[in-house]
C-alpha cells in the first residue's frame, strides 16, 4: 500500500507519516519532503474572474490530487512490476458531498489507471477562487491537446457554426501549437492553457495513467465561465483509440490507455452528475476512426494545410520532437492519413516504413500490429475481440464492432503498403 496525502498548506500536518507522499495544494509549504500542486494557479483564476461553485472547485482538487499520486507512486515497486494498492487522501473544501461517491471514484480510478486505489475525503482543501465573474461568450469547452483529432475536433465544431472554448493541457512540445490552433479556429483570446504544475523531490512514474483527469479537470474550470447548463465537453478522439483494444493479449487493461475510454468516461460522467457539476462529456467521433475523421472533415482545404504538422506519436519526446513512425498511434496515423488519399501525409517521421524499423526498445508495435490484424483474419474479429466490448450497451455493440473493424482495415492497409503483410 502506498501512501499519499493532498492537503492545504493551512493544514498540513506538523508531522509526516513516515514513507507517505505529501503534497500541498496551489501554494508551496517549503518543507522537505512535501511537493507541490499548481503552485499559484489559484490566484491566478481569481485575478482571471473564475468562480467556481464548490463542487466543481473540490472536483479540480480531486483530478489534480489523483495526477499527483499517479505521478509519485512508481509501478516498478509493485509485486507485479505494474498495478499499484494507492490509498489517497484528498483534503475537500466540502467533503461531504463526496462521501457518497467514494466507492465509485475508487472504481472509476481503477478503470482508467488499473490499479487498486482507497480513497479519504477529509476537510482542509482549498477554498474556491472569487474572482469577480467575467462570463465567456463561448457555448461549449472543446479540448485542445495538439493532436489530429482534437484539431479535427475543433475545426468541425466552428464549421458547424458553434462557439467552442478551446482548453488545453501544457505540453512542451505542442503548447505553441495549441496556441496556433487555437488562434487558427477563433478562439485565440480566450484559449486556456493550464498545467498541473506537480513538483516534488524523488523518481517520476513514466506510465502517467491519471495524467487526463487533470485535462478533465481544466475543462470543467473553463467551463464554470460559460453561461448556462449543462456545459458540452468536446472530448474528440476517434473510435478505435477510445476503446484501444489490446493488440497481443499482454497488452489488456490499463497497459492500453484509457484516457478516454467510453466506460471511463460514462464513469466520470457518473461522477459530475452525482456531484451538481453542470457539464457533460461528449464523445462525438466514438464511431469514427481516424481516416474518417479526416475524410469527413467539414473543413478539408483547411485541414489539408495544417494536418501534417499535428502531433500523434506517443514517443515524440524521445525521438528529438519527430514522429517516430512505429508506434501505435503512428501506426494509426499514418493508416488514416493512407485512408485519407496518397500524398496528404506530410509529416515527417523517424522511420517512413515499417519494413526494416528494427525494435530499439519497449514493445514492438509493428509486431504486434501484424498479429492482430493475421488473428482477425484466421479467428475472425469477434474472437479477436473477446470481451473487450463487454462495456457496451446493446444498442452500440454493434457501432462499436463497426469502428474497431475499419481500424484494424487502416492498420492492415499500412502494413501492407510497408510490406509487413
Amino acid at each position: 500500500m502506498i501512501k499519499v496525502l493532498c492537503t492545504s498548506v493551512d493544514h498540513l500536518p506538523a508531522t509526516l507519516e513516515d514513507g507517505e507522499h505529501t503534497f500541498t495544494l496551489f501554494k508551496s509549504a517549503k518543507r522537505s519532503g512535501v511537493g507541490t500542486i499548481a503552485q499559484g494557479w489559484r490566484g491566478s483564476l481569481k485575478r482571471k474572474g473564475f468562480t467556481p461553485s464548490a463542487q466543481a472547485w473540490d472536483f479540480i482538487q480531486f483530478c489534480l490530487s489523483v495526477c499527483a499520486a499517479d505521478l509519485c507512486c512508481l509501478r516498478s515497486t509493485s509485486s507485479d512490476g505494474w498495478t499499484r494498492t494507492i490509498e489517497l487522501t484528498v483534503a475537500l473544501h466540502e467533503p461531504l458531498w463526496w462521501a457518497p461517491w467514494k466507492a465509485h471514484a475508487e472504481k472509476m480510478l481503477k478503470v482508467l489507471t488499473g490499479d487498486y486505489w482507497t480513497l479519504h475525503f477529509v476537510e482542509g482543501g482549498v477554498a474556491p477562487p472569487n474572482g469577480r465573474p467575467q462570463p465567456l461568450a463561448h457555448d461549449c469547452i472543446s479540448l485542445l491537446s495538439g493532436g489530429l483529432d482534437s484539431l479535427i475536433g475543433g475545426i468541425d465544431l466552428v464549421a458547424a457554426g458553434r462557439l467552442p472554448a478551446f482548453v488545453s493541457q501544457l505540453a512542451h512540445e505542442d503548447s505553441e501549437r495549441q496556441r496556433r490552433y487555437a488562434t487558427l479556429l477563433g478562439g485565440g483570446a480566450t484559449h486556456m492553457q493550464w498545467s498541473h504544475g506537480i513538483s516534488f523531490t524523488g523518481r517520476r512514474e513514466p506510465s502517467t495513467r491519471g495524467r487526463s483527469l487533470a485535462f478533465y479537470g481544466f475543462a470543467v474550470m473553463a467551463a464554470s465561465k460559460i453561461v448556462g447548463r449543462p456545459v458540452q465537453v468536446f472530448v474528440p478522439e476517434n473510435g478505435f483509440i477510445c476503446v484501444n483494444p489490446p493488440l497481443v493479449p499482454g497488452r489488456v487493461a490499463s497497459l492500453s490507455t484509457r484516457t478516454t475510454h467510453p466506460l471511463f468516461i460514462a464513469k466520470l460522467q457518473e461522477l459530475v452528475d452525482g456531484l451538481g457539476i453542470g457539464v457533460r462529456f461528449e464523445l462525438p467521433y466514438r464511431f469514427k476512426t481516424k481516416g474518417e475523421m479526416l475524410r469527413e472533415c467539414a473543413d478539408q482545404v483547411l485541414l489539408d494545410t495544417i494536418a501534417s504538422d499535428s502531433t500523434s506519436c506517443g514517443r515524440f519526446r524521445t525521438y528529438n520532437r519527430t514522429h517516430c513512425g512505429r508506434c501505435v498511434p503512428c501506426m494509426i496515423r499514418r493508416g488514416a492519413f493512407l485512408a485519407w488519399g496518397s500524398g496528404r501525409d506530410r509529416t515527417t517521421y523517424a522511420f517512413p516504413s515499417l519494413a526494416g524499423s528494427d525494435k530499439s526498445s519497449g514493445p514492438d508495435d509493428p509486431m504486434a500490429a501484424t498479429l492482430a490484424v493475421l488473428s482477425v483474419r484466421e479467428q475472425g474479429l469477434d474472437r479477436f475481440l473477446g470481451a473487450t466490448l463487454a462495456f457496451a450497451t446493446p444498442s452500440e455493440r454493434g457501432s462499436y464492432r463497426s469502428v474497431l473493424q475499419a481500424g484494424l482495415g487502416e492498420l492492415e492497409a499500412l502494413l501492407q503498403a510497408d510490406g509487413l503483410l
